[in-house]
């Protein structure tokens, strides 16, 4: 039976991480995350898990100490932000291509500078291609779900790659909300026991991590990688599925909401998704034929499945909550619009920048970009692709 509790993002996450105590967590301290390692260390002291605990001087360290961890044979963990992950960058490229099935909690931040500590997704998108896989979070409940599920993905023998699950700074980090809990004995089967093929303390099986890979072989590692990635989609749903069977919560890699004969659609990740999901049932009274499609899984990208999705619909918006600087538009535009062309998907679509830095979007910015699209429908021309929503004066345009 769940267990009803009022929860942050963060107190969500921690709860989490103790209940698959770990074998390590190492952690530096960053706005907005540093509640996650700093209520995990009072079970730690309460003596409520086993974890070793590694408070490091960095996040660097921090990274560096989950490294050696899971190399070792541990289960590991940490969490952290916008630069701190940029301070971890060299080693979250090691961990992914050592094939280390590390677990971090990711609450989403803008990057520095100018110095912003609010909610944006420049610090998950500024890692997208370091070969981590990313699911993002809408509501407390979902990040809680994510992180149980996050070691039966990573650890899996045809996956082996690190995971981190995303969500937003504030908005779900420091908001309190009801969400059901899973008893600690389901969690602690559901999750099950770390047992790695290869790991340095194997005394029977001497290997090396680390070691310098040069022209005639780093391709090929390229390309497994690239293979565990897409092996990932499989396992991804598989796990889901048996989490359904235990909490009766549906996860896939993208939540449609009213979806199936929406003709203008949202695509957007994390919270932003609640505000959508509010507008759209307003315009669906008013007879107007509004969706959304959530992404949960930007890492490995379902492309062809969000294509496919969207084939029926007659505009699209593709929302980005942090800046390229391609000139083109973000990058959730640039992945979704160019499956979209790949699949064959002819829905006129536009991306547009918003919420960077933490600045609000409300109902009614949603309902305007909704307003957008049906006159894109309506006349067939998209106008700029390439936008900004809610620029506060004329001369940023």
């Amino acid at each position: 039976m769940s267990i009803r509790e009022r929860l942050s993002g963060n107190e969500a996450t921690a709860y989490a991480m103790k209940q698959i105590n770990p074998d390590v967590v190492a952690a530096f301290p960053i706005t907005p995350s540093t509640e996650i390692p700093q209520y995990f260390s009072t079970y730690v002291d309460n003596g409520q898990v086993d974890t070793e605990f590694v408070a490091v001087e960095s996040e660097h360290s921090a990274m560096s100490a989950c490294i050696g961890a899971e190399a070792a044979g541990a289960r590991a963990m940490t969490a952290t932000s916008a630069n701190g992950l940029e301070y971890m960058w060299e080693m979250v490229q090691i961990a992914s291509s050592s094939r280390l099935p590390i677990v971090m909690a990711l609450v989403d931040r803008a990057i520095s500078g100018p110095l912003n500590i609010h909610s944006d997704h420049s610090d998950a998108m500024a890692v997208r291609d370091s070969g981590w896989i990313m699911l993002f979070s809408e509501t407390n409940q979902e990040a809680y779900d994510n992180m149980i599920m996050a070691h039966r993905i990573a650890e899996n023998e045809n996956v082996m790659l690190p995971l981190m699950v995303c969500q937003d700074g504030f908005i779900t980090s420091h908001a309190i909300e009801n969400i059901e809990l899973i008893e600690d004995e389901k969690v602690k089967e559901f999750v099950g026991t770390y047992n790695p093929k290869h790991y340095l303390l194997n005394k029977k099986e001497p290997i090396a991590v680390g070691p310098m890979d040069l022209q005639p072989y780093l391709t090929e590692h390229k390309k497994q990688q690239a293979v565990a990635m897409e092996n990932a989609k499989e396992v991804i749903r598989a796990v889901a599925k048996d989490f359904e069977k235990m909490t009766g919560r549906k996860y896939d890699f993208f939540e449609g909401y009213k979806l199936e004969d929406a003709e203008y659609v949202i695509v957007c990740m994390n919270s932003t998704a609640g505000t959508v999901k509010n507008v759209i049932d307003s315009l669906r009274k008013q007879g107007i034929k509004a969706g959304l499609l959530k992404i949960r899984m930007f890492r490995p990208f379902p492309g062809e499945e969000i294509a496919t999705s969207l084939k029926k619909c007659k505009a699209v918006a593709v929302m980005d909550r942090c800046e390229s600087f391609s000139t083109n538009g973000g990058p959730v535009g640039a992945e979704t619009m160019q499956a979209m062309y790949t699949n064959g998907c002819t829905a006129k679509s536009i991306n547009i920048m918003y919420g960077i830095g933490g600045r609000d979007v409300t109902v009614g910015d949603m309902r305007g970009v909704y307003d957008t699209l049906e006159e894109i429908a309506k006349t067939g021309e998209t106008g700029p692709t390439y936008r900004y929503m809610g620029l506060r004066d004329k001369e940023a345009k």
